[in-house]
């Protein structure tokens, strides 16, 4: 089977001039390098092609691929994830992971957090803030929590997200809104453990394949924050760890609750704490999650669970071709 891989190779923005920051989601040469090795391990062709733009070039030229594996992030908009699988989709071209509707949705972490409410899923009060204005209008108890709404990997996140007075709060917004011109979320902050849980599969077929522990070596306040920094540093300030049985079960069965509701596919992340009962709430999803072998959460959560990187990548094809063969 001839594979086309999508995806936005980090060393091309920085080239263009972008910050290291703004460039925080994008994949180095070594992760395509890893995931093209996967692939081929699998038995099938690879061709590189890139991302959107790239893919817009070869689609127009005629070219094609029985399936596309796609880790393209995009770099403008809320829509920016969705914008690879609605070119393929045009093309009828299958492709790895979720479809343009849940990455558009699950961007957004204002909408994905009202969705999962709605359907019984724990998560922390919030509020989304567009303009400066709308910060008065928000009446959540302090502490707060404030991020961006459509962000990954920390970007915007810092000790100074957690607010304890309206003029803190006030003066993060407007910090963000001009900083990243996008909506800004203002939660209830959780006080508790922090877990990833990685899933794998499809709809009845998804499976948790393990959780981990995110904990900060420093108990300084600054450092225990899972910020941009901190992720960018994780070997120096973190430690990840497989926690108790039974915080695994209840992090799981949410996650797994998580990604069924908002129709997540093939393999990814759900970012999860704990409130001051210890109780696992939602916080996140990333339905396109970093598969650096060495460095993504995904993929050492997967090591610490005993599952190679070969077989993280045989698992999520094997998703992905029931799907492209008429399975759900």
């Amino acid at each position: 089977m001839k594979i086309g891989m999508t995806y936005d190779l980090r060393d091309d923005y920085l080239q263009r001039g972008y910050t290291p920051e703004e460039t925080a989601e994008f994949d180095r040469v070594d992760t395509i390098d890893a995931l093209d090795e996967a692939i081929r391990a699998c038995g099938h062709e690879t061709e590189r092609i890139g991302n959107a733009r790239q893919l817009v070039q070869r689609l127009a030229r005629g070219e094609r691929w029985d399936m596309v594996f796609n880790i393209a992030e995009g770099l403008h908009g809320v829509g920016r994830e969705a914008l690879v699988p609605a070119l393929l989709d045009a093309y009828e071209i299958p492709y790895t992971f979720s479809d343009p509707l849940v990455l558009a949705l699950t961007l957004h972490k204002g909408m994905t957090k009202a969705v999962l409410r709605g359907a019984g899923i724990p998560t922390a009060d919030f509020a989304v803030v567009g303009t400066p204005a709308d910060v008065e209008a928000v009446s959540l108890p302090y502490p707060l929590f404030v991020k961006p709404v459509a962000e990954g990997t920390g970007k915007g996140i810092s000790d100074a997200s957690l607010v304890k007075t309206p003029s803190e709060l006030k003066q993060m917004c407007e910090n963000l809104l001009a900083e990243f011109h996008q909506q800004v979320l203002v939660e209830t902050f959780l006080p508790g453990r922090e877990f990833t849980a990685g899933v794998v599969g499809t709809g009845d077929e998804a499976s948790a394949v393990g959780v981990m522990e995110v904990l900060f070596k420093k108990k300084d306040p600054a450092d225990l924050i899972y910020s941009y920094h901190n992720k960018s540093n994780y070997e120096q300030v973190i430690e990840y760890r497989v926690p108790e049985p039974e915080v695994i079960e209840s992090c799981a069965g949410l996650a797994l609750s998580a990604w069924k509701v908002l129709g997540c596919r093939d393999g990814g992340r759900v970012d999860i704490r704990m409130d001051g009962q210890g109780r696992p709430n939602f916080i996140e999803v990333n339905p396109l999650a970093g598969l650096n072998p060495v460095h993504s959460d995904l993929p050492i959560l997967c090591r610490l669970n005993n599952i190679s990187f070969q077989e993280l990548m045989e698992r999520i094809l094997k998703s992905a071709f029931k799907r492209m063969n008429g399975g759900r």
